[in-house]
C-alpha cells in the first residue's frame, strides 16, 4: 500500500527496489500483519506518537519494514540481521527520523519489534520469540543479580535488582516510558523478589548480610526502611499474595528444604517446613484467593511444582526439562500458569498450563545470564525480564 506519493512527500524517495517490493509482494499478507500491528500493538505506534510523529507516517514505515521483512528468501535471519539490512537499503530513513528528534535506540526497538511480528505471521525468525513475543530490548544497568518484577496496575511495571553495591536498585515502567534507576539501599546476599498486592503497593523481599530474610515496602507515598524477619535463607526468596494485605515468603533452608513464612494482615507467622529438596531459588504466584503455586529445580535439574488448594499442600510433581536457573512463574487469569526457566543453552524456555494440561517446552530465544522474572498485569500480557550477557537488564513481552 502506497500511502504517500514522492509529490506529497519529496522525502520519502523511492527507490527501484522499494517500488518493486511495496507493489510485486503479495498485498494481502502485507496487509494482514498491518492489521496486527494496528489491533494488537497500538503501544508501537504509541511510543513513536508521543514523539510527535503522526499514525499516517508511521503507517508508512511500519508498512516499508513489513513488506521489506516479507520480501527476505532467508527466513532464519533474526530480526536484528534483517533491521541491519533494512537500514543499509534505506539510509534516507534517517533523514526522516531526524525531522521529529526520535531517539536511535527508541526507533531501532520499535522496529526490530515490527519485523519479529512479521516473522511471527510467516514462521520465521531464527529461533528468535515466536508466536506474539516481543524483544529483546536492553534496558541497561549493571546487575549483581537476577532482576524481579511487580505490577501494581495495567501497564505498570517496577523492576528491582541488586547492584554492584549490593543495594537494591528499581527501574519502572510508567506507561509511556522508563525511569532512570533509583537506589533503595540496604545490603542484599541474593537477588530481590517483589509482589503487589493493592494499587500503589509493593512489598521487596531479599537475603541479608546475615542469610535472615530482609524487607522493605512502598505504601503509595514513601519507602519504608528495612526490617528482618529471621531465617537462615540459602536462595533467594520468593513471594506471592493471595489477597490484599496477604504475603506468603518462600526461601530454601540449609537442609534444602522449602520454608514459608506468612503475612496473615497483622502479624508475621512462624517459619512452616514444606519439604522436597530444592537446587535453586524458589518462585511462586498466587491466581486466586486460597491458591498458590511453587516451583524450583529439582534434584535432577528438573523443573518441580507443589501447590496450595486452599486446605492442603500437594506433593512435588515433576514437570521436566534441564533447568540452568531458578524457574520464574507469572498468571494471566484464573487457572492459568507461565513457567520461565534458563535451558541448558542459555536461551529462555516456557512451559505453560492452560487450566487442563501442561504444554511442552517453547523455546523463546535470547542468551540470558541468570534466571528469569516474569508478571502479567493482564489477561493478554506478560513481561520477562533477566540479565543478559552484559550484565543489564533485558526484556520481552508478550501481549498488548
Amino acid at each position: 500500500m502506497n500511502i504517500f506519493s514522492n509529490q506529497e512527500h519529496p522525502f520519502f524517495p523511492m527507490n527501484d527496489y522499494e517500488q518493486q517490493n511495496m507493489f510485486a509482494l503479495q498485498q494481502s499478507k502485507v496487509q494482514e500483519v498491518m492489521q496486527v500491528l494496528r489491533s494488537q500493538h497500538n503501544n508501537l505506534y504509541s511510543q513513536l506518537m508521543r514523539a510527535q510523529m503522526g499514525r499516517s507516517i508511521i503507517d508508512y514505515v511500519f508498512n516499508l519494514v513489513v513488506s521489506y521483512t516479507l520480501s527476505q528468501t532467508n527466513k532464519n535471519l533474526t530480526a536484528e540481521q534483517i533491521y541491519e539490512q533494512f537500514k543499509r537499503q534505506f539510509p534516507w530513513l534517517n533523514i526522516l527520523l531526524r525531522q521529529f528528534n526520535i531517539p536511535q535506540n527508541l526507533i531501532d526497538r520499535v522496529l526490530v519489534n515490527v519485523i519479529q511480528i512479521t516473522l511471527d505471521a510467516i514462521g520465521g525468525g531464527g529461533g528468535q520469540p515466536g508466536q506474539g513475543w516481543i524483544g529483546w530490548e536492553d534496558l541497561g544497568g549493571v546487575l549483581n543479580s537476577a532482576p524481579t518484577v511487580a505490577s501494581w496496575q495495567p501497564n505498570r511495571l517496577d523492576t528491582f535488582v541488586e547492584g554492584t553495591d549490593h543495594s537494591l536498585y528499581h527501574k519502572w515502567w510508567d506507561g509511556r516510558s522508563w525511569s532512570g534507576w533509583e537506589n533503595l539501599g540496604g545490603v542484599l546476599t541474593s537477588s530481590p523478589a517483589a509482589v503487589s498486592w493493592g494499587p500503589n503497593r509493593i512489598d521487596v523481599f531479599a537475603r541479608g548480610q546475615n542469610q535472615d530474610l530482609i524487607h522493605k515496602w512502598w505504601d503509595g507515598s514513601s519507602w519504608s526502611g528495612w526490617e528482618s524477619l529471621g531465617g537462615v535463607l540459602t536462595s533467594a526468596p520468593a513471594v506471592s499474595s493471595q489477597r490484599p494485605n496477604q504475603l506468603d515468603v518462600f526461601v530454601r533452608g540449609t537442609n534444602q528444604k522449602l520454608y514459608k513464612k506468612s503475612w496473615n494482615g497483622s502479624r508475621w507467622e512462624e517459619w512452616q517446613d514444606l519439604g522436597g529438596t530444592l537446587t535453586s531459588a524458589p518462585a511462586a504466584i498466587s491466581w486466586g484467593p486460597n491458591r498458590i503455586d511453587v516451583f524450583a529445580r529439582g534434584q535432577n535439574q528438573e523443573l518441580v511444582h507443589k501447590w496450595w488448594d486452599g486446605s492442603n499442600w500437594s506433593g512435588w510433581e515433576s514437570l521436566g526439562g534441564t533447568l540452568t536457573s531458578g524457574p520464574a512463574v507469572s498468571s494471566q487469569r484464573l487457572n492459568h500458569l507461565d513457567v520461565f526457566v534458563r535451558g541448558s543453552n542459555n536461551e529462555l524456555y516456557l512451559k505453560t498450563w492452560n487450566g487442563s494440561n501442561w504444554s511442552g517446552w517453547q523455546n523463546l530465544g535470547g542468551n540470558i545470564d541468570s534466571e528469569p522474572a516474569a508478571v502479567s498485569w493482564g489477561p493478554n500480557r506478560t513481561d520477562v525480564f533477566a540479565r543478559g550477557q552484559n550484565q543489564s537488564l533485558i526484556h520481552l513481552y508478550k501481549g498488548q
